[in-house]
C-alpha cells in the first residue's frame, strides 16, 4: 500500500528502518544522507563513552582543523580582513571526497605554522617598537632631569625622617647648590630611570615613601601620546620618572618596586653627549623597525586575505566532515562481516528516494555488494514529522514552542495558519495600522533573498523569521479595518450612511440621528457611529457579545479536533467518556449563551416595546436559581434551562468514572482470556542475536520477506510487532488522571470563554488609544491656519506617524500577537492536543549550516 501524501494536517509516515553498509562506503553513504537530510539516525552505542567509539581519531583531528580555521579567522577580525561571504560558493552543500580532507588538513596545518610565525614575529617587532618608543621618550625628558639635578644636588645625608603620611615625598633641594659641579659617581648617588602607567603614579609615590622614608629625589613628566600595548592593540597612558638616591642597595630596592609595580627600566648615561648618541641611536633603529613593521604587516595580511577566499568554504567542509563522522559512531560495527549497523527513522514517503541515493554511492564506488535496507514494522512511537515551507513553517514554530505533536495526531499547525492572524486582526482592526503591517511583511518577502544572508539584529531577525505570519495579520486586521470602519481611528465612509443627522439643529445641543427606512448598511459598522457620544456604549456591547461568540466557535472546532484523534486513534472510550458527555457540557452552557445572544440581536425590541434582559443575568440564575426568570427572552424559557442545567451535572460523573472504569473492565477481561500483559513484549534492536530476533518473531507472529532488487540495494521488509514496552495497567493512576482531566475541563469551559473577552478589551484600546494619539497631534495641527499651519502639519504628522509605528504597530501589535497565542495554546489546543510527541531531528547538512552559520 503506497504512503499518504504528506501534508500539513497530520506528521508523515515515518518508517523504522536498519541500514547494514559495507565498511568502505560507510563515509560516502552518510555524506549522501546528509544531503538528503531525511533520516534520524538512532545512537546504538549510548553505553558507549566518546573516547571509546570507533572514529573518535577522525573527529580529534577535524577539531583541530576546526580550531585553526578559527584562529584563522581570529587573526582576519584582528587585521580587519574580511572574509568571502559563504554565498559566494556554488554548490556548498556538496559532500567533499576523503582527499579533500587530507589536503585541507595538511594545508591549515602548514598555514598555521606561517600565519602562527608571521603573527609572532610581527608581535616580537610590536613589542620592541613599544620599548623603543618608551626608552626614547625616557632619553628625552632625562635630559631635562639631569641638567635640574646639577643644579640642585648635594650629598644626600644620611638622616632619619618622621613616618608621616602627610610630609611632602620630594624634598625642595634648590638650597643645596655647594657641590654642584662633583659629578654623580663620585658623589655615590646613584638613579633609576623608567615609564610607568599614569594610574599607577600615585600609588609608586606613595610606596617609595613609606619604603625609602623620603630619602631619594624623584622627577616625572607625562608622555604626551598614548603607547600602543602589542598585546591588547590599546593605547595606554604613561609617565617617565627618574629617582635620585644614595647607595646601591636603595637603588636596587627601588628597582624591584618598580617591576612590582609594572614599570620598564631602561638605562641612561649621565653624560649629556653620550645621551644624545643613544636618542640618535633609538631613531635609527625605530625606523628600521618600522620599515621591518610595514613588510611583515603586508605579507601577514596578504597571507589572511589569501585565506579569507576560501575559509568560510572550509569551515563548512570541516563542519559536514565533522558531522559525519559523530553519525557513524552511532553506528554498530560488525568484526566478522566488515559492516557497519545502523537504525534510522526516515519518512516513508523518502524511501525510494533513499534507495536510489544508495544505489548511486555503490556505482560510484564500484561495490558488488549492495546496500541492505531493511523497514521494520514495529510499535515503537515514531519521531514526528511535519513536511513545511517558508510561508506554513512560521506557523509551526508556534505550535512546536508549545509542544511537539504526538505521532499522526492532528496538527493544530494548519487550522493556525488562519486563526491566529483573524484573532490578532479582531483585536487589532485598523485598515490603516493594518496596511503598514502588509507593506512592511512585502518589503521583507521582496529583499528575503539579501536580508536572509545578511547578519540582522536580534528583534528584526524576529520580525524576518515571522515575515509571512506579518502578512496575514496584515491582511486580516486589512480586512477587521474595513469591518470596524476604522483607518487609522478615522471614519471610512464606503457606502452611504444609513442614519442622517436633522436639519436646523443649533450648537451645542444633543442631536438624535434618523434612520433611514429599508435602508442598512452593506458591509460591517455604519461610518456614522464615529465621533458620536454613544459610539464608545455601542461598541463595547456589540465587541464583548462577538468575543463570546468566537470563543465559543474557536473552542468548540478545538473540541471537535479531539473526536478525529479518537476516531484516528481507534479509541471509541475517548469519544463516549470525554468527548461526547464534554461537549454535551460545554453546549448546554455556552452554546446556549451564543444561541441567546444571537437570539436577542434577532429581535426587535423597539417594535415590541420591550427592554432586552440581561444575558449575563439570566446565565447566573440559570444555575443559582433554576427556572426562576427576571426577565423573559423567549417563551418556555425556564423549562429548557432546568434540562441543560440537568444535562450538563449528568455529564461530569459520565466524563469521571466512565473511562477508567471500562479501561479497568477492558484489562481484566483480556486477564481473564490469558493474555499477556502490555509490558509482557520483547526488545527489538539491529544489535539482536539471532536466536533473539527468531524468537521474538515468533512470539509476535511476525514474518520476514526479502526483495532483491536488480540495481544491488536490498530492501528487507520485517514484521517484528510490538517493540516498545508499555507500563502495567494502574487503575489508581487512570482514575487520578481522569479527575484531574474532568476538574479542569469543566473549570475552564468558563475561565477559557472569559479569557476570550480579551479580544474586546484589546480591541477597545486599541480603538481609544488611536483616537487619543490623532487628536494629541494631527487635529491639533489643523487648528492652525497660514504658515504657522504648515510647519505644524508637518513636524505633527511626523510625529504622528512615529508614535502610530512604534506605539500602535510595533507595541500594540506585540501585544496583540502575544494574546493570540495564548488563546492558542491554552483555550485552544488544551481541548485536543496531546503534545507528548518526540520531534524528528534528521541528519541534514542544510539544518546543520542553518543552526550553525559560516559568518
Amino acid at each position: 500500500m503506497a504512503p499518504h501524501k504528506d501534508t500539513l494536517f497530520r506528521s508523515a509516515d515515518m518508517s523504522l528502518t536498519q541500514l547494514y553498509i559495507a565498511n568502505e562506503i560507510g563515509r560516502e553513504v552518510v555524506s549522501a544522507l546528509g544531503e538528503l537530510g531525511v533520516m534520524d539516525f538512532r545512537d546504538l552505542n549510548a553505553e558507549t563513552t566518546a573516547f571509546q567509539r570507533t572514529f573518535t581519531q577522525e573527529i580529534r583531528r577535524l577539531d583541530n582543523v576546526e580550531r585553526q580555521l578559527r584562529y584563522f579567522h581570529s587573526q582576519m577580525e584582528k587585521s580587519d580582513i574580511a572574509m568571502r561571504s559563504i554565498y559566494d560558493f556554488n554548490n556548498i552543500l556538496a559532500a567533499p571526497s576523503a582527499s579533500e580532507i587530507d589536503e585541507l588538513t595538511d594545508r591549515s596545518q602548514g598555514l598555521e605554522a606561517r600565519i602562527t610565525g608571521l603573527n609572532d614575529s610581527y608581535e616580537t617587532l610590536k613589542k620592541r617598537e613599544m620599548e623603543l618608543t618608551e626608552w626614547r621618550w625616557v632619553l628625552r625628558e632625562a635630559g631635562g632631569f639631569f641638567d635640574r639635578a646639577r643644579g640642585q644636588t648635594e650629598e644626600i645625608q644620611q638622616r632619619t625622617s618622621e613616618d608621616n603620611d602627610d610630609a611632602p615625598l620630594l624634598r625642595d633641594m634648590e638650597q643645596h647648590t655647594e657641590q654642584a659641579e662633583q659629578s654623580f659617581s663620585v658623589m655615590n648617588i646613584g638613579f633609576v630611570a623608567g615609564v610607568i602607567p599614569r594610574e599607577r603614579m600615585a600609588a609608586f609615590e606613595r610606596i617609595l615613601w613609606r619604603t625609602l622614608r623620603g630619602n631619594l629625589y624623584m622627577n616625572q613628566s607625562e608622555i604626551p601620546e598614548q603607547i600602543i600595548n602589542p598585546e591588547t592593540n590599546e593605547g595606554v597612558n604613561k609617565n617617565v620618572f627618574i629617582i635620585f638616591a644614595h647607595g646601591k642597595e636603595i637603588i636596587a630596592k627601588i628597582r624591584k618596586i618598580s617591576e612590582s609595580l609594572g614599570a620598564d627600566l631602561y638605562s641612561v648615561d649621565e653624560n649629556s653627549e653620550l645621551r644624545r648618541d643613544q636618542l640618535h641611536e633609538v631613531n635609527t633603529r625605530l625606523n628600521d623597525l618600522a620599515s621591518v613593521l610595514r613588510n611583515t604587516k603586508q605579507t601577514l595580511d596578504a597571507e589572511l586575505t589569501q585565506i579569507g577566499r576560501s575559509l568560510a568554504a572550509w569551515m563548512v567542509v570541516v563542519k559536514k566532515e565533522k558531522a559525519v563522522y559523530e553519525t557513524l559512531n552511532r553506528f554498530s560495527y560488525d568484526q566478522q562481516r566488515k559492516t557497519l549497523i545502523a537504525e534510522a527513522w526516515c519518512p516513508t514517503s523518502s524511501l525510494g528516494l533513499i534507495k536510489s541515493t544508495l544505489q548511486d554511492v555503490n556505482d560510484r564506488a564500484g561495490l558488488s555488494v549492495p546496500t541492505i535496507v531493511n523497514q521494520i514494522r514495529t510499535s515503537k512511537t515514531p519521531p514526528t514529522y511535519v513536511k513545511t515551507n517558508k510561508f506554513t513553517l512560521a506557523f509551526q514554530t508556534i505550535i512546536d514552542a508549545y509542544g511537539t505533536a504526538k505521532y499522526s495526531e492532528i496538527n493544530p499547525g494548519l487550522p493556525t495558519i488562519v486563526t491566529f492572524p483573524f484573532l490578532f486582526a479582531v483585536m487589532f482592526g485598523d485598515f490603516g495600522h493594518g496596511m503598514l503591517m502588509t507593506f512592511a511583511a512585502l518589503a521583507m518577502i521582496y529583499w528575503e533573498k539579501s536580508l536572509s544572508r545578511g547578519k540582522l539584529d536580534e528583534l528584526f531577525s524576529m520580525a524576518f523569521y515571522g515575515r509571512y505570519i506579518m502578512l496575514m495579520m496584515g491582511i486580516f486586521s486589512m480586512y477587521t479595518g474595513l469591518i470596524y470602519c476604522d483607518a487609522f481611528s478615522k471614519e471610512l465612509p464606503i457606502f452611504p450612511s444609513m442614519w442622517k443627522w436633522p436639519e436646523g439643529a443649533e450648537e451645542g445641543q444633543s442631536v438624535t440621528a434618523i434612520r433611514e427606512n429599508g435602508y442598512t448598511y452593506p458591509f460591517g459598522l455604519d461610518w456614522m457611529w464615529h465621533g458620536t457620544e454613544n459610539d464608545l456604549l455601542f461598541s463595547n456591547s456589540y465587541k464583548m457579545k462577538l468575543s463570546i461568540l468566537m470563543g465559543w466557535a474557536h473552542m468548540t472546532f478545538s473540541l471537535c479536533l479531539s473526536y478525529v484523534n479518537a476516531r484516528h486513534f481507534k479509541s471509541p472510550i475517548d469519544i463516549w467518556g470525554n468527548f461526547i458527555p464534554g461537549m454535551i457540557f460545554f453546549q448546554s452552557i455556552f452554546g446556549y449563551l451564543t444561541w441567546a445572544i444571537i437570539y436577542k440581536w434577532s429581535v426587535d425590541w423597539v417594535s415590541i416595546d420591550k427592554n432586552p434582559p440581561s444575558l449575563l443575568n439570566m446565565l447566573i440564575y440559570m444555575f443559582l436559581q433554576p427556572g426562576t426568570l427576571e426577565d423573559q427572552l423567549y417563551s418556555g424559557q425556564a423549562t429548557l434551562q432546568i434540562i441543560l442545567v440537568l444535562l450538563a451535572l449528568v455529564c461530569v460523573p459520565i466524563m469521571l468514572f466512565l473511562k477508567p472504569f471500562y479501561l479497568r473492565w477492558e484489562h481484566n477481561k483480556a486477564r481473564a482470556m490469558g493474555y499477556r500483559g502490555i509490558g509482557e513484549t520483547t526488545r527489538v534492536s539491529a544489535l539482536d542475536d539471532d536466536d533473539d530476533d527468531e524468537e521474538s518473531t515468533t512470539l509476535n507472529g511476525g514474518r520476514d520477506s526479502y526483495a532483491d532488487d536488480e540495481d544491488g540495494v536490498a530492501l528487507i521488509t520485517q514484521d517484528i510487532g510490538h517493540g516498545e514496552e508499555h507500563e502495567e495497567f494502574e487503575f489508581s493512576e487512570v482514575m487520578i488522571h481522569q479527575v484531574i482531566h474532568t476538574i479542569e475541563f469543566c473549570l475552564n469551559c468558563v475561565s477559557h470563554t472569559a479569557s476570550y473577552l480579551r479580544l474586546w478589551a484589546l480591541s477597545l484600546a486599541h480603538q481609544r488609544l488611536s483616537i487619543v494619539l490623532w487628536d494629541m497631534t494631527m487635529k491639533i495641527a489643523f487648528g492652525y491656519s497660514g504658515a504657522v499651519g504648515i510647519v505644524m502639519i508637518v513636524v505633527l504628522f511626523y510625529l504622528w506617524f512615529l508614535l502610530t509605528i512604534m506605539v500602535l504597530c510595533v507595541m500594540e501589535g506585540t501585544s496583540a500577537m502575544l494574546h493570540s497565542l495564548r488563546l492558542h495554546w491554552v483555550e485552544a489546543m488544551s481541548k485536543h492536543f496531546i503534545g507528548d510527541g518526540v520531534a524528528f531531528e534528521p541528519f541534514s547538512f542544510k539544518v546543520l549550516l542553518e543552526e550553525d552559520p559560516v559568518e
